[in-house]
């Protein structure tokens, strides 16, 4: 890194390691353990799909994420300034700089896509509240909130939030936020799948994710998803310790059973699209669905209590996992900027909030957005996956990256360590990159 390299970390440290942990979960739950792992796990073998989800896992959080926590200390900065420090070894300082962009626009990307979809979620959980999405036609209420310019107030609400949050550095932004939100995002949705498994045929939903399906494991489907699950899960957490990060991410999979329930009953079959664009459709078609199903268990209890209760707890629910996830995408980026740019703190988020807000703003519309995350999770994020394995573990290479994994380390990090890096895990990110346009996404 030379000249761009600083000592410690400018935004703060966490206090502890529960903080630290629970910021993890925050980053790895997300929209995408809500809206993609139950439909995952419903499609492609229920329980059996968490046998190739956790092996791979597993593996992506043993090489992939060891990796790139040694090359964030080992170059002391963000993304930027680690992808120069690897070329750089090679005398290639100037390249890497400028690859190094890709990944960061791939998590500014997702920042901006994921923005839009939160304001849709505030207007909805404002609708719940004051009682305007009860009464008005479901269609109708979701179409004009995703529609150009559909969600504005909302959205700028969402974006200003998160700044806010991240202007008060890592221990006092993030970590306070996420102790806060991350249990109560647990606890509603536990509500929610207590509430779902009292409905009509929830038995058979609940018994469908418990009960595995052994074929499920010989369609080469099921293996391809769940490598895209936890690969992108993994790719939208912190950059600190390894061993926390897979964590976090593991502890995004008891989000998922919640979900699973809420999502795959209240959804029905209609639960099948994997592309962004259709996910976002379905999540407005959703909502009647949990409504019809709400009405039906409403037996003695007045109807619009009981929806209104519903929708509330469900937005919610959403909103604080959306939220947490997009604070943790904020840093990643406006930290690589500190480092780079030796911007302020405040400067950095100001820049990130405005290029979100102002981007976001015309990708309002549903098949706009959809496109756009679409673009975001196929091209700009599998690239950015690729250059960084390869930046590690073959341009600054194996023995460089080895004496940095070893620091601190009682015994040194095995032979098989590296072999797998090489082998498996690099050829596996080029394999996703491949796939994605094959399937046409699978994160």
């Amino acid at each position: 890194m030379g000249d761009k390299q600083i000592k410690g970390n400018r935004n703060g440290t966490f206090s502890s390691s529960l903080g630290f942990v629970i910021a993890c979960v925050g980053s790895a739950v997300g929209l995408g353990n809500i809206w993609m792992f139950p439909y995952r796990v419903g499609q492609y073998g229920g329980a059996a799909f968490l046998i190739p989800y956790l092996l791979f896992t597993f593996l992506f959080g043993w090489v992939g994420l060891s990796g790139e926590f040694a090359i964030g200390r080992l170059a002391r900065t963000g993304t930027i300034g680690s992808y120069e420090y690897c070329f750089a070894r090679r005398g290639r300082k100037k390249l890497g700089a400028a690859l190094s962009w890709i990944p960061l626009l791939g998590s500014l990307g997702i920042a901006i896509g994921y923005a839009v979809i939160l304001g849709w979620v505030l207007r909805s959980l404002a609708g719940s509240v004051t009682g305007e999405l009860l009464t008005a036609d479901v269609e109708a209420f979701f179409h004009q909130a995703s529609g150009s310019f559909g969600s504005v107030p909302w959205h700028v609400a969402i974006v200003v939030l998160v700044g806010l949050v991240l202007m008060f550095g890592v221990t006092k932004g993030i970590e306070k936020v996420s102790k806060v939100l991350m249990p109560l995002f647990f606890g509603l949705f536990l509500i929610l799948a207590v509430w779902v498994a009292f409905l009509p045929g929830a038995a058979e939903g609940y018994k469908f994710l418990f009960v595995p399906e052994w074929r499920a494991l010989l369609r080469v489907d099921t293996w391809v998803m769940a490598m895209g699950q936890a690969f992108f899960s993994l790719n939208h957490r912190l950059r600190h310790d390894r061993l926390r990060g897979v964590f976090g991410e593991r502890g995004g999979y008891p989000a998922g059973l919640p979900a699973h329930g809420i999502v795959r009953h209240t959804c029905g079959a209609a639960f099948r699209p994997c592309d962004y664009a259709r996910r976002i459709r379905l999540w407005r078609g959703c909502h009647p669905w949990a409504v019809a199903d709400v009405h039906r268990a409403a037996d003695g209890v007045p109807k619009d209590a009981v929806r209104q209760g519903f929708c509330r707890v469900l937005f919610i629910s959403v909103a604080f996992a959306g939220i947490t996830s997009l604070i943790n995408m904020f840093e990643a980026v406006t930290e690589s900027w500190q480092s780079h740019f030796g911007l302020g703190r405040k400067t950095a988020v100001l820049i990130c909030s405005a290029i979100t807000l102002a981007a976001g703003l015309f990708l309002e519309a549903e098949p706009r957005v959809g496109s756009w995350l679409d673009f975001i999770t196929i091209v700009v994020v599998p690239i950015g996956a690729v250059l960084g394995a390869v930046s590690i573990y073959y341009v600054l290479g194996w023995d460089n990256i080895r004496r940095e994994l070893d620091e601190g380390r009682k015994k040194p990090v095995s032979r098989a360590f590296g072999q797998t890096a090489k082998l498996v895990y690099v050829p596996l990110t080029v394999l996703i990159l491949i796939l994605g346009f094959i399937y046409k996404g699978i994160g």
